[in-house]
């Protein structure tokens, strides 16, 4: 059997070493167009930065490793210009040397990933305006960085990618801009939490500018200003474009294989394209929703790899299935970990779900054991109860909450399982009750109509529509002083007992605290005393001081 694999990054690789462990005696060749193969691409970041010296660091395989541990034949610097399904062949072309010759398959797996989006800006062909997706690209920008020790860089686009060069440009001591055209910084959260993301970026001394666009770059020979569309003008020494990725199909689609609604190749569960014997995985193939069942694009080198297994299996007779994914990310931005998984609020809703958030702000671990606190937002459905999806924001332990999230969320969990979950404890490692668990205990109340909670949003939303609404703010008088939401009656949770005839049990009611628990715990005394609607502020005045930008005395949070 005769196996040809398109592109030798994570999903190439993946197939190839999985091929020949069910099939010893298959013939398999690898064409990629780059020079390197199974590199770090989540590391590119890193090597322009001060983290990453080597650049065998990020590309410790080559053809030869290939060759000499699986009997793979890796050819580089060869792009696939067409491919005949009906006759099974190919047109391949050798770059170095302009070469083109037809070779022939059995099996076909496509696996030519993706390219970065590049926007049409004036300009942008500049020598030092860069995209950032291969080695080769790390290579340019950091040579660039070394060699003219740029002062200033603009980032356009603040997703993955531009979060991790605004954090390593800035190491390089250069001061950094980023411009995004949505109205928050990484698009993919919801604004609640992209906040904090925000908040954190400026601390660290990146300017940030949002809902306003790049229309033209100016400068000769290099480029010495951004223009934006506002009028602003930023000056740059160095410009990235990061707005994202787009999945490399031309070949494919010119062959005859479907694309889904994505964009992406639509495959199968066994990474089968429509046509017979041609698979596809990685950053170029679709995935699907565990949530949903709908098709989604999701370009991240751990899918890759998981793809890229179950193509190379199926191709040499196996039967392992590729199983749907939540789109679960991770990234690092200086100290803060950023990580989502499953569907946002904003997703939630526009799916057709009834949404019930809630936000947790607590510690990774005791204070004594220098814990630091962490934020996470968790989205449930109301009919189902069923967990969809969560984001988690903080200096440490957030990767461990993220992933326990994931399992739930992947075997069905719903708000209430969160808090049954035997998660593991000792003070060096969690609290007693781990944040997960507070999830679980909080979102449960949240999905109880008469004792749920209530959004920072939706609460400023009902305020300023002129809405009956009894605040009750539960804090000491001077952190009430310091700051609170517009309208809030002072009536600390020790105080509330004997204070209940001067409130109105028939009145909808929220209260709050600094971040929920005592807000909470307010909450189930009027209740208690016959009061007929009292929701909770999710996250209590922390998140909602921290949503609308109101100033208080940060000593003052507790």
């Amino acid at each position: 059997m005769k196996l040809v694999i398109i592109g030798g990054v994570a999903a190439g690789t993946s197939a190839a070493a999985k091929a020949r462990r069910n099939d010893e005696a298959a013939q398999i060749t690898i064409f990629d167009a780059d020079q390197d193969v199974s590199y770090s691409g989540c590391g590119l970041p890193y090597y322009i930065g001060t983290d990453i010296e080597e650049r065998e660091q990020l590309v410790p395989r080559n053809a030869r490793f290939f060759k000499q541990k699986y009997n793979v034949d890796v050819l580089t610097g060869h792009q696939v210009l067409a491919i005949d399904s009906q006759a099974k062949t190919l047109i391949v072309e050798n770059l170095a040397t302009g070469q083109q010759f037809s070779d022939n398959y059995d099996k076909l797996i496509i696996a030519t990933g993706a390219q970065a989006v590049r926007l049409p800006i004036a300009g942008s062909d500049k020598g030092n305006v860069f995209l950032l997706r291969n080695v080769v690209s790390a290579d340019r920008i950091r040579q660039k960085v070394l060699a003219a020790k740029p002062e200033t860089a603009v980032v356009v686009g603040s997703g993955f990618i531009g979060m991790e060069m605004a954090e390593n440009l800035t190491a390089r001591g250069i001061r950094v801009s980023v411009v995004e055209v949505a109205e928050h910084v990484m698009p993919a959260l919801d604004a609640d939490m992209a906040v904090y993301v925000a908040d954190y970026l400026q601390q660290q001394g990146v300017e940030l500018i949002v809902q306003d666009a790049v229309t033209h770059l100016e400068g000769t020979p290099l480029v010495n200003k951004v223009v934006l569309k506002s009028g602003r003008e930023l000056a740059a020494d160095l410009v990235i474009l990061a707005a994202g990725v787009q999945p490399n199909v031309e070949l494919a689609r010119r062959a005859g294989v479907e694309l889904g609604p994505t964009g992406a190749i639509q495959v199968n569960e066994r990474m089968e394209t429509n046509i017979e014997d041609i698979y596809a995985c990685g950053d170029c193939a679709e995935s699907y929703s565990l949530i949903t069942g709908k098709p989604f694009y999701r370009p991240l080198g751990s899918t890759a790899n998981k793809m890229g297994r179950i193509a190379g299996d199926q191709a040499s007779g196996g039967n392992l299935t590729f199983r749907g994914g939540l789109g679960t990310g991770i990234f690092k931005v200086f100290d803060l970990a950023v990580g989502q998984t499953g569907l946002t609020e904003k997703e939630a809703k526009r799916e057709g779900y009834e949404a019930v958030v809630c936000h947790i702000i607590k510690p990774d671990k005791p204070e004594y054991f220098h814990g630091q606190e962490m934020v996470i937002k968790a989205v449930a459905d109301r009919v189902s109860g069923r967990v969809l999806g969560a984001q988690v924001i903080g200096k440490a332990g957030v990767d461990k909450r993220l992933d326990v999230l994931v399992t739930a969320i992947t075997f069905g969990a719903k708000a209430e399982d969160l808090f049954h979950l035997d998660l593991s404890y000792a003070p060096p490692f969690a609290t007693t009750k781990d944040p997960v668990m507070y999830a679980g205990m909080v979102l449960t109340n949240a999905l109880e109509r008469q004792r749920g909670l209530i959004t920072a949003a939706e609460l400023k939303t009902k305020l300023e529509q002129g809405e009956a609404v009894q605040v009750i703010d539960a804090r000491a008088a001077k952190q009430y002083q310091a700051g609170h939401v517009a309208g809030a009656h002072n009536l600390p949770q020790e105080r509330i007992r004997e204070e209940l005839a001067t409130l109105n049990p028939a009145a909808l009611t929220v209260t709050y605290c600094n971040k929920g628990v005592t807000g909470n715990a307010t909450q189930n005394i009027l209740l208690n005393h016959g009061f007929q609607q009292v929701l909770n502020l999710s996250g209590g005045y922390s998140q909602y001081s921290r949503q609308f930008k109101i100033k208080e005395d940060e000593d003052d949070r507790a």
